[in-house]
């Protein structure tokens, strides 16, 4: 069934007992007894005498192969979906020879690395996995357990023929431009210097993990795993639970972000005895997952799901439409989405009256689930600590029907940081916090990924232009490009993600949509026989100042929330983003396609 949606104004929020004042008071006071001066440098990579924490579990560890010297027409970095959809939508625009190159052992990107207990994906399956129509598949759940995910990214490679020209557990370590041959130079960490005529960048946004600078972490004798790389040899069992390894076994779980809700759950039904080390908690609202009804999936006509994608699209960044055909916790707190995700769906409300209607439904909206966790939690002490004191989109919202129930257990313990601002360190044996150390046997870090580390964008992949000029020479001043896939002086190059451009809760849509725009694209420059594709400076510099123009301001409102990653632990940084949503700027791409906007990129062209 689907709900009746519409946004012509604002949610208008009522019921009594909201004291603006106190609220603010009490968010600000949460806010500062969590920020710490150290900002991200609380943090660790995962490099030097951490490196194993970043090895990869599921390859062979003794795969070797001849380096490459030979020629491709497009090589794509990373085969997760931005490098799946690419090379799926290359190939139905005729492209013959795609080279895929990722780090890991399949396809699969986040799916490939993240396996543990619990995990799903927490948008609709049948909106989020792509390219479900051209596979012919239906998923099972509602919500996709990561191994069916996993599994479909690789039935998408095999369908769209990748397999054979991929190259499995390899790091791209150089691009640079041949301006004679107006090809690219991709070298590699195996002694690859292959040549492509296009180069597709699709490395993430979170794929490097993190671990704690906990004081004397080195020191702790016991065992240690992030979740990115679950341990199942120690704990037993799989990503359905069963952890039989640690029924004997006392376990710190650090962090409870959105991994957190997922594996708690299993963690404490399985250990001995469970302690959950928590700084600040998760919003966590109803998940309501079902397995996929049947007689609906036989129902899917044609054309279903783009239908469905786009209408949960709109829903989400307000755009007034008929039905809400998903129904569920994100199109339902859609209007607070905005104070991350821009859209001009509210324009025409004034921006003070439009700022109150928000913030009086984002403390409704927040008071409603900290009255979930107090019906569920049963210890009084544990439901407060467990209450979250911030804005609705200053940490991801999760949602799970068992992560608050599992504090109900005499097994688990809930260590509230916040005051200590994090774990103050480790010994040998044991997590230690104010007064009380709490021996262990197992440590495992559920702290997230570092934010703008991987790839181009964080100078790992080094990226040689016109002429020699390093990319970040180029970008002294900041990043420029058109929408946000290409740049003035790197021909043939193109990113996906959200530079410059929109984003939306579903991702994986707004990657479909960059790698249709990019592979037509492609498709003109062959068609016309383009010398290469590169933007004009002024094109760069117009797309910018269009930007800024009308940029939305959400350093006001990332600044006054609980530190994390989405602020940069409390020092929110300049964001540029297309203030007006992803709808409007997908729709902008198909109409500078239709309307000529290739001749301001296709340098070259053979035909008149």
């Amino acid at each position: 069934m689907s709900a009746p949606h519409t946004s012509s104004s604002p949610i208008q929020p009522h019921g009594p007992g909201l004291d603006l004042e106190a609220l603010r008071a009490r968010y600000h006071a949460e806010r500062e007894r969590r920020i710490r001066p150290d900002g991200n440098a609380q943090y660790q990579g995962v490099g030097g005498e951490f490196g194993y924490y970043a090895e990869d579990p599921y390859a062979d560890p003794g795969f070797t192969r001849a380096p490459l010297h030979d020629r491709v027409e497009v090589v794509v970095v990373g085969g997760g979906f931005g490098g799946l959809l690419a090379a799926a939508r290359l190939r139905q625009a005729g492209v013959e020879s795609i080279r895929v190159i990722d780090k890991g052992g399949d396809f699969g990107g986040t799916w490939y690395w993240n396996r543990y207990p619990g995990i799903h994906c927490d948008i609709e399956s049948y909106v989020y996995l792509p390219l479900l129509e051209e596979v012919g598949y239906v998923p099972k759940w509602r919500y996709a357990p990561g191994e069916e995910i996993r599994q479909h990214a690789q039935a998408i490679a095999r369908h769209f023929d990748l397999y054979d020209d991929a190259c499995f557990q390899t790091s791209v370590s150089e691009l640079r431009w041949d301006e004679a041959e107006s090809e690219w130079i991709v070298s590699t960490d195996r002694g690859d210097r292959m040549r492509a005529r296009y180069v597709i960048a699709s490395t993430g946004t979170l794929s490097q993990a993190k671990l704690p600078g906990i004081p004397g972490i080195e020191t702790f004798r016991g065992h240690t795993f992030h979740t990115s790389r679950w341990d199942y040899a120690y704990t037993g069992g799989d990503a359905n639970g069963a952890l039989t390894g640690l029924a004997d076994k006392r376990v710190a779980l650090i962090g409870t972000g959105a991994t957190a809700i997922q594996v708690v759950p299993h963690l404490g039904a399985d250990a001995e005895h469970l302690y959950v080390f928590q700084r600040t908690p998760s919003s966590v609202d109803v998940r309501d997952n079902r397995p996929t009804d049947p007689e609906w999936a036989n129902s899917l006509k044609p054309g279903w799901q783009r239908h469905r994608m786009d209408n949960f699209l709109k829903v989400v960044t307000g755009v007034r439409t008929d039905e809400d055909l998903v129904n569920d916790g994100w199109t339902s707190s859609a209007r607070l989405q905005e104070k991350m995700i821009p859209t001009n769906a509210y324009a025409h409300v004034p921006a003070e009256e439009r700022e109150r209607a928000y913030e009086l439904a984002d403390f409704q909206k927040m008071n409603e689930i900290r009255a979930r966790v107090e019906t569920i939690v049963e210890d009084p002490a544990t439901a407060e600590k467990l209450k979250p004191w911030y804005r609705y989109m200053c940490k991801r919202p999760t949602f799970s029907d068992h992560y608050l129930q599992t504090f109900n257990r005499p097994d688990v313990t809930l260590v509230d940081t916040a005051d200590t601002h994090g774990v103050e360190r480790m010994t040998e044996n044991a997590v230690v916090v104010g007064d009380t150390a709490y021996e262990v046997d197992c440590v495992i870090f559920a702290t997230g990924f570092e934010t703008g580390v991987s790839g181009i964008l964080s100078g790992r992949l080094p990226v040689y232009g016109r002429g020699g000029v390093h990319l970040f020479e180029a970008w002294a001043e900041g990043p420029k490009t058109l929408h946000g896939f290409y740049a003035h002086g790197f021909p043939n190059l193109f990113q996906l993600g959200p530079l410059q451009n929109a984003s939306a809760v579903n991702f994986v849509h707004v990657l479909d949509e960059q790698a249709q725009h990019v592979a037509e694209v492609v498709a003109a420059a062959r068609r016309r026989r383009a010398r290469y594709v590169e933007p004009t400076s002024a094109a760069q510099d117009a797309w910018l100042a269009a930007l800024r123009e009308n940029a939305p301001d959400l350093q006001a409102f990332l600044a006054e929330c609980t530190p994390g990653y989405y602020n940069n632990e409390g020092k929110p940084g300049e964001r540029v983003a297309y203030a007006d949503g992803p709808v409007v700027f997908h729709d902008l791409l198909r109409r500078w396609r239709a309307d000529g906007g290739m001749d301001d990129v296709l340098v070259g062209v053979e035909e008149a």
